[in-house]
């Protein structure tokens, strides 16, 4: 039984690679990140584009200093760094976990079942936390 929306027949392989791929990216991220401190400004590491064209946080502003203190066990510095991204964590692995269980293990697409109010909260969250970042 195929999902609404959702084409019938096998999933090629490359879209079920997909997480997997992904998945294996993130790990490596995570072990680069561990290593290397974003508090040092000598650390090669990724600057947010949107905060070097305008001087404000976006709403991930501070994840790789949420990671890499959440990776070291400073429950308290992640929280600091930013707290909405630490507590929509626990739902993005959720989500990628049933992305990765059906797409590459059952071999059937998945689509996150948000909906127009879904999306349309997730934004109103995003715009909230970042004007609230920036007073």
């Amino acid at each position: 039984m195929s999902l609404p929306n959702t084409p019938a027949g096998p999933v090629p392989w490359k879209v079920r690679a997909l997480p997997a791929v992904l998945g294996a990216a993130a790990v490596a991220g995570a072990v680069y990140v561990y290593g290397h401190s974003p508090y040092d400004p000598a650390q090669l590491l990724p600057q947010c584009p949107w905060r070097w064209a305008t001087g404000l946080s976006c709403p991930a502003c501070g994840g790789t200093r949420m990671a890499y203190s959440l990776l070291h066990g400073d429950l308290a510095g992640a929280v600091r760094a930013n707290a909405l991204l630490l507590g929509v964590l626990p739902l993005a692995a959720f989500g990628y976990g049933r992305w990765f269980a059906t797409t590459t293990l059952e071999g059937r697409r998945y689509r996150l079942p948000l909906g127009r109010r879904g999306i349309a909260a997730i934004l109103t969250i995003a715009a909230l936390w970042t004007v609230a970042r920036n007073l």
